[in-house]
């Protein structure tokens, strides 16, 4: 089994994580993709964010998969970094190939990751294009530290099955707004 891990705080779900689904769930060859919405995420503002319950809620109306899952496990597991997660589903879950999904905006400051090195060593990675942040991201420290581990975008489907460190760059369709735009112009 194949399973993608889409993990964030989600707030708001929008369009454009449903985009970014789709084309993991197709490019990838994945078996099924889980949205993990997260409690927090350490390297942003501590502000209030919704219940989980709630931004599980919100993105089941925004995707309708039976192959996607929404769950809010890691407030559940005590898991505050990505690194405990990946061991906890490790651990859990012998026999599952996982594929750690992320946008492009994200591998900018990946190499802050708690355990950054340990993560890509241990599951392999797919990068999903992200306006503004695509080509800043070849160049970005973690990409150039796992340089080597870089499959084509043309042998996306392979990754699950490639052991890690592997990473793969996919360009497909986009949202220009980051749930961050959506979330200051409802303040307006």
């Amino acid at each position: 089994m194949h399973i993608g891990l889409f993990g964030g705080s989600f707030d708001p779900p929008h369009e454009g994580h449903a985009l970014v689904s789709r084309l993991a769930l197709t490019r990838l060859k994945l078996d099924r993709l889980w949205w993990i919405v997260s409690p927090g995420n350490p390297l942003k503002d501590a502000r209030e964010l919704p219940s989980i319950d709630a931004r599980i809620a919100a993105a089941k109306k925004i995707l309708r998969d039976p192959r996607v899952a929404f769950t809010g496990f890691e407030a559940e597991i005590g898991a505050r970094y990505t690194c405990d997660t990946l061991e906890f589903l490790h651990a859990h879950c012998p026999g599952v190939r996982f594929v750690w999904i992320m946008g492009a905006d994200n591998l900018l400051q990946f190499h802050r990751w708690r355990r950054w090195q340990d993560i890509a060593r241990t599951t392999p990675i797919a990068v999903i294009d992200r306006p503004g942040a695509t080509l800043k991201a070849a160049n970005a420290k973690a990409a150039v530290y796992f340089k080597s581990a870089r499959i084509p975008e043309s042998e996306a489907g392979t990754l699950a099955a490639t052991p890690p460190p592997a990473i793969v760059y996919l360009h497909g369709p986009r949202l220009e707004r980051s749930s961050t735009e959506l979330r200051a112009g409802t303040r307006s």
